[in-house]
């Protein structure tokens, strides 16, 4: 789960630094049908068919839908807010995860936990900071990709068993080459050529995110779910240390205290259900 951490946070310092040059649309192809040929490749490898009435059942297909809208959002967040702020608002994907499951699953959630997730979205209004003048409308974007990788993954909760890692994989990059067509569609730019150092940037990208999602995959498909999901917040001391030491961003009092909020509460949900499981 650390490993998988430190190569997202690593992808997503790498399609930072590419969006400096690329429009955010078309980074999200070349990463997407990067990481497309590559899943395709380990699944050929692994003996899985690259298709299957399972790929077509309908909790894929809202995964899908929620991957694009996730991957677009965060993309876009990626490229004009600091990657600290949009790493930091992403931890609060759990949370979502724990409301959504209550919502849609019947999920039994005491009051407690839903006093720590009503802590964690506070935290994230502190981050952001509505109705004072260091408000930014662009942050919303990191927020709007945070709930779309909740719905991700409370899709991928319905998912059929018999997927494997490396097809929730293709198909999860396949979303990301559509979420950048459908950008390109509504926002038209001119086609812009990788330069060497975007291409770079790209090219060491597509890797390290097949490989960050093929640990996280692992961590969560192998490990106690209890005892790796408190790692995820690794994440978040990666993604600040990369976006101050690559692009000299700096820590906020509300950036300290709502992350606080957000690991705090999440930290606590993960207790209280491994509380009530024993």
């Amino acid at each position: 789960m650390i490993g998988a951490m430190a190569a997202f946070a690593a992808e997503d310092a790498l399609l930072k630094a590419a969006s400096q040059t690329l429009p955010a649309g078309q980074i999200l192809i070349w990463f997407g049908l990067g990481g497309t040929l590559l899943f395709a490749v380990l699944a050929r490898i692994d003996g899985q068919p690259l298709f299957s009435s399972a790929v077509v059942s309908s909790p894929m297909l809202v995964r899908v839908v929620f991957e694009i809208a996730g991957r677009l959002f965060y993309v876009l967040a990626l490229a004009l807010i600091p990657l600290s702020t949009a790493t930091v608002i992403l931890q609060a994907t759990p949370l979502v995860v724990v409301a959504g499951a209550a919502v849609v699953f019947g999920e039994r959630v005491g009051w407690r936990r839903w006093g720590a997730v009503l802590l964690g979205m506070i935290g994230v209004l502190v981050i952001v900071q509505p109705g004072t003048e260091a408000f930014s409308l662009l942050s919303l974007l990191a927020i709007l990709g945070m709930i779309g990788f909740a719905g991700r993954d409370l899709a991928s909760r319905a998912a059929p068993r018999s997927l494997a890692t490396s097809i929730l994989g293709l198909y999860g990059f396949l979303a990301v080459f559509v979420a950048g067509a459908l950008f390109c569609l509504w926002q038209p730019v001119p086609f812009v050529a990788p330069g060497r150092d975007a291409a770079l940037f790209l090219a060491a990208a597509v890797p390290v995110g097949v490989c960050a999602y093929a640990l996280l995959m692992r961590a969560m498909r192998t490990g106690d779910v209890s005892a790796v999901t408190p790692l995820r917040y690794t994440r978040l001391i990666f993604g600040i240390v990369l976006g101050i030491a690559l692009f000299g961003e700096r820590l906020s009092a509300p950036m300290i205290v709502g992350s606080a909020f957000i690991i705090l509460s999440g930290l606590f949900i993960i207790w209280r259900r491994k509380r009530d499981e024993l």
